[in-house]
């Protein structure tokens, strides 16, 4: 059952977020420094000098599947420079190539397997990990490790991981992103949704509440908003226990019955409805939007005529590109699962990290 009264209550949140999990993930602006930081110290912009044949996105079990999808997406079918996403390096790898992966699990073996690869081949290296460990070994001197230096929870690094990335392509000049008014805008939202602000002024204890007790449906209007959906579902996962729907909106249309449920669901034709007879199961679309373009406006016009009832998820508030936009969106709904996940009760237990060794 839902505590929905524990959101409005600072003092007995502080007391149920036994692990600090609410500020670790209010923390994101401070990664985002860091690890820039970080960056520069190890040389990644002598690194990147050369436009590589080839980049490579190793999107291991965990948080940086999300990340990399998101970077992709930001690179956009303009990018010069082919973007490949695999779980593993590819057997094509070769020294005109650049490899950037990122994992919590410093036992990744595969991972491990893949950088030792990738390195001896000459492949230039980046990857965000734990310092200790076979994935730290098989980078050590032959490419760029870069380990936290904000020490958060498993499962809390998007905004190290995607900002390693914008680092990266930055150097190469694929895509230019104020590393510095990212930072700021996190810290923004962090101040938002602090659990101070009740529910009604703090937009990601709102958000929670919006999808407890339903099913939701994450549709992105653009590229970049659908990576930060897939995001969104997995801390809804990891942290609530919700399970959701994923998909960018033109595919979304395309399977009718559940379109068609979005839009029964979204109407709210029936004004006299009784709202404690809702099902658990109904779901509850939210349109995530990133892109600002005239594309993305006439994607979001068309759907809002469709889905009228809808809870569109746009921020306008937000100033800079829409890397800075996607990740501000992400860390609004990672800090919305906790506080649901908090009211539910459904956060830490046994399985809440399992090492990836396959």
């Amino acid at each position: 059952m839902l505590d929905d009264t524990l959101l409005d209550d600072p003092s007995r949140l502080a007391d149920t977020d036994t692990g600090g999990l609410l500020r670790a993930s209010a923390m994101a602006g401070a990664q985002v420094r860091a690890i820039a930081e970080a960056a520069e110290e190890a040389g990644v912009g002598r690194l990147a000098e050369d436009r590589p044949r080839a980049l490579v996105l190793v999107t291991r079990p965990g948080i940086g599947v999300a990340a990399s999808q998101l970077l992709a997406a930001l690179l956009t079918t303009a990018c010069p420079v082919p973007v490949v996403l695999a779980e593993a390096v590819p057997s094509w790898i070769g020294a005109l190539d650049l490899v950037i992966a990122h994992t919590d699990d410093p036992g990744d073996v595969v991972l491990a397997e893949s950088l030792d690869r990738a390195t001896r081949r000459g492949a230039r290296v980046i990857v965000t990990a734990p310092p200790d460990g076979p994935v730290a070994a098989a980078a050590a001197g032959r490419g760029v490790l870069l380990p936290p230096r904000v020490p958060v929870p498993t499962g809390f690094g998007f905004a190290r991981a995607l900002t390693a990335g914008l680092v990266v392509v930055g150097a190469l000049g694929l895509l230019r992103t104020d590393i510095p008014e990212l930072a700021d805008e996190l810290d923004r939202e962090a101040e938002r949704d602090h659990p101070m602000h009740e529910s009604f002024v703090n937009p990601a204890k709102s958000l929670a509440l919006r999808v407890a007790d339903r099913t939701p449906l994450l549709w992105g209007l653009d590229p970049a908003a659908t990576a930060v959906a897939w995001h969104a579902a997995f801390v809804l996962a990891s942290h609530a226990g919700v399970v959701s729907d994923v998909a960018g909106y033109q595919q979304a249309i395309g399977r009718a019955a559940l379109h068609r449920a979005a839009v029964q669901s979204s109407s709210g034709n029936d004004l006299f409805a009784d709202p404690d007879d809702e099902q658990p199961t109904q779901p509850r679309v939210l349109l995530l939007a990133v892109g600002r373009g005239d594309a993305a406006e006439a994607t979001r016009r068309a759907a809002e005529a469709t889905l009228a009832g809808a809870d569109v998820i746009r921020l306008d508030e937000v100033t800079g590109g829409d890397a800075t936009c996607a990740a501000v969106l992400a860390l609004r709904f990672e800090l919305a699962a906790l506080y649901l996940g908090l009211a539910a009760g459904t956060i830490g237990g046994p399985g809440y990290f399992a090492s990836a060794a396959v």
